[in-house]
C-alpha cells in the first residue's frame, strides 16, 4: 500500500517527503494546502487554517473581489472622513466593512493614495515609519459629495446565513479528516483520502447536474 510520507511519533505525524503533502493537495484541489484557496493551512472556508472569507482568500466565490478605480477612491475618501489612517489600515477596514466581500490590493490602494495626494485631497505625515493619511479641506468636501459606504456594493447579494452554514460544514469536515490523518494508521488515512476525493467529485457533479 502506498505511503503518504507521514510517520507517527510523539509530536504527531510529520511529513518525511512530498507524498503526504501531495496527497492532501490532490484530494482538495485548489482548496488544499498550498493551493490558491488554502494557504499554508489551506481549504478556503474563511477561518483559522481556511483562508479569509467569504468564499476563500479571493472572496465572492472566485477571483479576488474587484472594484472600479473610482470605488477605491471613494472608499478611501469615505474612510478618512472618520479619522486619519495608514494605507494598510484602510485595506483592513474595507474588508471588514464589506463583510469580507472586498479586500482591495495594495497595488490598487497605494497608487490611489498617491493620486489623491497629488490632487491635494489628502495629505500624509510620517508616523512610526509609516504614512498616516488625512483629508484636506478640499478632500473633505469631495468626501461629503461622495457615497458614505462605497464598499457596501461589494457585499450585496451575499447570503451570510448560508455562508455561516458553509463554514460550519467545512470546519466539521476538516476536523474529522484531520483527526483521522493525525491519529489513524496508513490504511485509515488511505480510506479518508478516498472519502474526500469522492466527496469532491460529487460536488463537481452537482454543477454538471449529473448523478
Amino acid at each position: 500500500m502506498r505511503s503518504h510520507g507521514f510517520e507517527r511519533g510523539h509530536g504527531g505525524p510529520g511529513p518525511r517527503g512530498r507524498g503526504g503533502f501531495e496527497g492532501l493537495r490532490g484530494a482538495f484541489g485548489p482548496f488544499g494546502p498550498g493551493g490558491p484557496g488554502g494557504g499554508p493551512g489551506g481549504f478556503g472556508f474563511g477561518g483559522p487554517g481556511f483562508g479569509p472569507g467569504p468564499w476563500g482568500p479571493r472572496g465572492r466565490g472566485g477571483p479576488r473581489g474587484r472594484a472600479r478605480r473610482g470605488d477605491v477612491r471613494a472608499s478611501i475618501l469615505a474612510l478618512l472622513k472618520d479619522r486619519p489612517m495608514h494605507g494598510y489600515e484602510m485595506i483592513q477596514e474595507i474588508a471588514e466593512r464589506s463583510g469580507g466581500a472586498w479586500k482591495p490590493s495594495p497595488g490598487s490602494v497605494y497608487p490611489t493614495l498617491q493620486l489623491l495626494e497629488d490632487e491635494g485631497l489628502i495629505t500624509s505625515a510620517s508616523e512610526g515609519g509609516k504614512k498616516l493619511f488625512s483629508l484636506t479641506e478640499s478632500g473633505r468636501a469631495a468626501a461629503d459629495e461622495g457615497p458614505d459606504a462605497p464598499w457596501e456594493e461589494a457585499s450585496r447579494g451575499i447570503d451570510f446565513e448560508a455562508l455561516g452554514e458553509i463554514r460550519q460544514a467545512g470546519f466539521g469536515l476538516m476536523e474529522a479528516f484531520g483527526q483521522v490523518w493525525k491519529t489513524g494508521n496508513k490504511e485509515q488515512r488511505e480510506k479518508a483520502l478516498t472519502v474526500i476525493n469522492e466527496a469532491r467529485k460529487k460536488l463537481y457533479l452537482i454543477l454538471a447536474d449529473e448523478d
